[in-house]
């Protein structure tokens, strides 16, 4: 089956929240005292996530990335991953962490079924890493790449949200950790979404200034969202991914679901439909409504973000 929007996209991503919770406080993600910890019937079950999971395979999904939050802190993480992997071979699965907890979790994860991981990492600095996160230690995310190149990940992308004053002063340091690291450094503009609303004015940066130097100095291909360059003898390349200053609604292909249960068309939606207790065709004719009302695009330059919630509750 095809599942498709409104607008005749093809819908063949699913990111799926496992938790709202995090080891780290990120100051554009997270509030500063982190937030309550939810009762165990608040959140999707293991068996709930799964079945999504099934489902949403079933009606054409085909790439599914594990979010939070911090995935790692859940739970159960491994035997859900296990799970989506035993659905189907064709599945892409991925997961996005802080990177904190890979030292014991990337050999786990790999024997898991997991693809690909995505690691957040805002800074090489430890000082500003410790300010953006407000209690991380950046040896620990570092060792923690580390760990997952050594588990067989080898196509490891790092996220790094640009912010103006904080870590804009290091991009081409950042940038050179390319020539000896084969990973996929993506620089990503900060969009004005809950505890980052608060910060956009001041520190946002467009990624244009980078775009123009790495224009010069590389060839660009296309990676789903992101333009990519690859330095001459650099291992790893450069993506830049521009909600702001260049939006990829268009082409956008995927749904997301909460940790508590709630399907969401578009990020930037302030549209959600409960998925708790479906089953079988009803949760299949859920997930095909909430598809069929994906927005054909946000509207953040103009009007702003319509959800009120925060990024951790939605899953990067």
């Amino acid at each position: 089956m095809n599942l498709t929007d409104h607008y005749g996209r093809s819908i063949k991503y699913l990111r799926l929240s496992v938790t709202d919770l995090c080891n780290l406080r990120c100051i554009y993600c997270m509030p500063e005292n982190g937030v309550s910890k939810r009762s165990h019937s608040e959140i999707l079950s293991i068996e709930e996530l799964t079945e999504i999971a099934r489902a949403s395979y079933a009606l054409g999904i085909r790439k599914i990335r594990l979010t939070g939050g911090e995935p790692l802190v859940r739970r159960g993480i491994l035997t859900l991953c296990r799970n989506i992997r035993s659905i189907a071979d064709d599945i892409e699965l991925s997961l996005t962490t802080n990177g904190i907890l890979l030292n014991e979790m990337a050999q786990p994860l790999k024997e898991a079924g997991v693809d690909r991981l995505n690691i957040s990492l805002d800074s090489f600095n430890a000082a500003t890493y410790k300010t953006i996160t407000r209690v991380g230690d950046l040896s620990n995310a570092l060792s923690g790449i580390k760990a997952a190149q050594n588990a067989g990940f080898d196509n490891i992308k790092i996220n790094i949200v640009l912010l103006d004053g904080f870590n804009s002063g290091e991009i081409y340091d950042i940038i050179r950790f390319t020539k000896d690291h084969a990973v996929q450094l993506r620089f990503i503009e900060l969009m004005p979404l809950g505890e980052a609303k608060a910060l956009y004015q001041e520190r946002f940066q467009t990624i244009a200034e980078i775009e123009e130097y790495l224009r010069q100095n590389a060839r660009m291909t296309v990676d789903g969202v992101a333009r990519v360059y690859r330095l001459p003898a650099h291992k790893g390349s450069v993506g830049l991914i521009s909600p702001m200053s260049r939006d990829f609604c268009p082409t956008c292909d995927k749904i997301r679901v909460t940790c508590d249960g709630r399907l969401k068309p578009c990020l930037h939606s302030d549209e959600e439909i409960d998925l708790r207790d479906l089953h079988g065709e009803d949760l299949k004719a859920a997930i095909i409504r909430g598809a069929h009302h994906k927005p054909f695009r946000h509207h953040l330059p103009s009007g702003g973000t319509d959800t009120n919630r925060d990024m951790n509750e939605i899953g990067g």
